[in-house]
Formats: structure tokens, sequence, C-alpha cells
């Protein structure tokens, strides 16, 4: 194909999407007690939520702009003319700071770097409509759009039960994960504008799950739209939340379920589940 698709691990793509749709992951880092692995290839979610259960120190970091360049190099030897770097929101991760800075260095005429403004399977979504606009003989402008616009049409919605891990990784603040926890509430959170917000507060896991089914019909508008369902050490409970989407969403095109990698499981805690919906264009 003459343009190359390209994401990072937080984008979360179900076992062989990736490969099928000819798109290359750059994984992210994780520190646990200081130790680096790369995410989804020397640690996953086994892995992290027995290192959280034993209160291990867990950190994550960016791919290195090396990283970026290497990839990108690899696949303009390999035959395409541009390559097209869609990732999770800078305002979550120095990430896409990292691809540009090796755009710049590969050369930033053959290489277009995308901030999603999302991630998990918003930043998946997006990066399988640009894969699906590259092979079709796209050019690398209308493939980066193909991104964009795939990524302003997600909604993604989650549940964590503690904000702990989010304020440690300072992706929440102080006085919002005191609060939560000080009310023993259950927060349901969404991205907005690139950075995570609450939404709402409910008393119960199984209230919260709820709310994620009524607020997912509501972001679903009627349309033919895709799902996703996300979640950390709790498969049954996402098969629940699973079903009870399928059962409100009949115009779904199907629902994937993807157990969060170890990067963004870090930052939300085991128990943690999710809801991409992905509206058609």
């Amino acid at each position: 194909m003459p343009v190359a698709v390209v994401t990072d691990s937080t984008a979360h793509l179900p076992e062989g999407f990736a490969e099928r749709h000819g798109i290359r992951v750059v994984p992210l880092h994780v520190l646990i007690d200081g130790v680096a692995s790369l995410d989804g290839i020397d640690v996953g979610p086994v892995a992290l939520a027995e290192a959280l259960g034993q209160r291990r120190i867990v950190t994550t970091s960016r791919p290195t702009p090396s990283a970026f360049a290497a990839t990108f190099r690899a696949a303009l030897d390999e035959g395409a003319d541009t390559v097209v770097s869609v990732h999770l929101s800078k305002r979550l991760s120095g990430t896409w700071e990292s691809a540009v800075l090796a755009a710049q260095e590969v050369g930033p005429d053959r290489v277009r770097v995308v901030d999603s403004r999302t991630t998990a399977m918003g930043l998946g979504f997006a990066a399988l409509h640009a894969a699906d606009a590259a092979a079709g003989g796209a050019s690398g402008e209308e493939v980066e759009a193909a991104a964009v616009g795939a990524a302003a049409r997600s909604e993604t919605l989650f549940v964590v039960e503690t904000l702990e891990y989010l304020r440690r990784g300072g992706r929440i603040g102080h006085a919002a994960a005191l609060l939560g926890t000080a009310l023993a509430v259950k927060p349901v959170l969404h991205m907005d504008g690139g950075e995570i917000t609450p939404l709402e507060k409910v008393r119960t896991m199984n209230r919260a799950v709820g709310r994620l089914v009524d607020l997912a019909v509501q972001a679903a508008e009627d349309k033919d739209i895709k799902l996703a369902v996300h979640h950390l050490a709790s498969p049954e409970r996402a098969a629940e939340l699973a079903t009870r989407l399928d059962e409100r969403l009949p115009r779904s095109r199907g629902c994937v379920v993807s157990e969060l990698g170890a990067v963004i499981g870090a930052h939300t805690g085991p128990g943690v589940l999710g809801v991409v919906v992905q509206r058609p264009e």
C-alpha cells in the first residue's frame, strides 16, 4: 500500500487485528519496580494485575523518538510513500510528541502524525479506519482525514473501582480523586477534548454498569454503530456488559471485547470497565 498506518499499544486492538489490517504498533513502556518492559510484548494484563495486587510500583513511559523513527523508516523501506501515525491523546501522554520528533527526523513531508484525542479502541477504531482507507488506495491526506474523522465520531466511557490509579499517574486531579474516595462512589468517566473527565457518580458498580449501557445507547444515536468493551481482570463483568449492550443496541455491527494492556491498565486499575461507541460517517 502507498500509505502505511502506525499506531501505539494503547489502541488495544483485539488479537490479530493489527496484522490483518497491516497496522504497525509501537509499544509504550511499563516499569514495574523500576524494571522496564514493552507493553503488549514483555508484559500484558495478567502480569500487570498481579503487580498491582501486590502493591508493586508501576509506572509508564512513552516510546522513544528513535523507536518511532525505526518503524517509519521500515515502512518506507518496504515500499510505502507516506506514513500516517495515529496516537493516543497528547494530553494523556508524550507519545504523540515522540512521534512528531521522529517524523521531523525521518521527513515531515512523508510522515503525518495524528493526535486522536482519545485512547483504547477509540484510538483503535481510528487506526482501523485509516488502514481501510489506505487499503482502498487513499492518499496520505485522505488516510489522515479518515483517522481524524473516526476518532471524532467515537465516544469512550468507562468506570473504575477507584480513582487512585488515575490520581497517581496525574491523569485526574487530586481533589476529584479524594472526593470520589471519601464518598465511596464509582465514577463514570469519559474522554472529552483529549482529557479524562468525570461524567457522573454512582454508588455501586452494578449501577455504574447500567449507566454505561444507558450512555452508550445515547451515544449511538440509533445508528449502525460498532462497539468495543474493555476491562482489566474482569472478564465475567465485561461479558455481561457486552451482552446488555447487544440487547439494547440491535443495530450494532458487532461488539469486540478486549482486555486493557499494561499501560492503560496501570492508570485505571483492576476492575475497570469501558465502552467505546464508534458511529458511522
